[in-house]
């Protein structure tokens, strides 16, 4: 298993940048695109907590959250965090990169840059 996960979607532009600054560094990493194999309730859980952000922040606010009619504060707790993205993984804030036990979302890309 390599040091650094990547949690990868290859339509998103900062999430390639992610990518290539990892292949630029020589770093040891694995590429996770949870959009082709979602996480599941186990994985997501692991997820929310290495980040070093609240659960919510690893939920999108996007046009496709506003079109499902959610409310952001019915996203705040791990367990409401998980359940959606379990059913909707597209709304996982990206990239998200997990070293150990540590893991952050790398908004900007200079945050990969943490775990290196």
């Amino acid at each position: 298993m390599a040091a650094i996960t990547l949690y990868h979607n290859k339509n998103c532009s900062t999430s390639r940048k992610a990518l290539a600054r990892l292949e630029d560094t020589g770093a040891d990493f694995d590429v996770v695109e949870y959009l082709k194999h979602p996480l599941t309730k186990a994985e997501l859980g692991r997820l929310v907590d290495a980040i070093d952000s609240p659960p919510a922040d690893l939920v999108r606010k996007d046009p496709k959250f506003k079109a499902l009619g959610l409310d952001p504060a019915d996203y705040t707790s791990k367990t409401a965090v998980v359940a959606l993205l379990v059913e909707h993984p597209e709304l996982m804030q990206r990239p998200v990169l997990v070293k150990g036990t540590t893991g952050l979302i790398a908004r900007p890309v200079e945050r990969v840059d943490e775990l290196l």
